[in-house]
């Protein structure tokens, strides 16, 4: 995995993790904005970016990236760090929670999966029909349909250069890695983690933006079981809130991780 490290030596850690068809460089903004005293690591995870692109879709298997990320956090010798993930590294990252040890996990625009077994069959033949055009139309056909689906409606308020940074990420992927995230990593296939909330005993951080019904509406359904549990709504964004405000999401997350209870 490709990976970058910030303010190294800080006593307080966190890892970021991006979502589909991101990359590090999403976080960018973010990290501009943080101060010194919080070391960061940030990684592309397997399909995206600079990291490896494997052909066999079950290497994507959340089971995988957990082990993947769990590797990586042994090898750079952190015991305590917060975990933080955006949309589908935000699965990744509640997946990683449930079995390993983490300081705190901040979730933005993230879900546990689908506890309904119809509605995961459902999702996963139509991730698994997108995930074959991908190949087939390649990854400038995928941009152009990707950034007009309804989730994304608030970033054309966006300025033209940010929409334009946002498109140009996603165009520097690959077909194979973003149709093998699709096959081994799509909500639909990942196993459901609505189960594993009860038992997560440190703090749990939700945040959504105001304009992302469908997630407010997810981060709701979670607080009412997770046992140690925070959310946060955030004015005037939508899914992406990091990318659509990052000056404040850094605030937020600066915050959270500076409180003395977060290690």
């Amino acid at each position: 995995m490709k990976v970058k490290r910030y303010n190294t030596g800080a006593k307080k850690k966190a890892v970021l993790l991006h979502g589909f068809t991101g990359s590090s460089k999403t976080w960018e903004e973010v990290i501009a904005s943080l101060g010194p005293s919080i070391e960061l690591l940030t990684i592309d995870l397997i399909g995206h970016g600079e990291s490896d692109k494997p052909e066999n879709a079950s290497r994507y298997f959340a089971q995988e990236q957990v082990e993947d990320l769990h590797a990586l956090i042994q090898q750079i010798g952190w015991d305590h760090f917060t975990l933080i993930g955006y949309s589908m590294g935000g699965r990744l990252a509640l997946a990683y929670a449930s079995k390993y040890e983490v300081d705190c996990l901040i979730l933005e625009s993230s879900s546990p999966g689908l506890k309904d077994e119809e509605a995961r069959i459902q999702r996963k033949s139509a991730d698994s029909k997108l995930a074959e055009k991908i190949l087939v139309d390649g990854v400038l056909a995928f941009t152009d349909y990707w950034e007009q689906i309804p989730l994304f409606d608030s970033q054309k308020s966006l300025s033209l250069k940010k929409q334009q940074q946002i498109r140009e990420e996603r165009m520097s992927q690959t077909a194979i890695g973003l149709s093998n995230s699709l096959k081994g990593f799509s909500t639909g296939v990942q196993p459901s983690l609505w189960d594993k909330l009860v038992s997560l005993e440190f703090p749990v951080i939700m945040l959504t933006g105001e304009l992302d019904k469908k997630f407010c509406e997810i981060a709701k359904k979670m607080l009412a079981i997770l046992p140690n549990a925070d959310w946060k709504i955030i004015n005037g964004v939508g899914h992406a809130i990091h990318v659509e405000n990052p000056k404040l999401f850094a605030t937020i997350v600066e915050d959270i991780i500076l409180k003395e209870d977060v290690r």
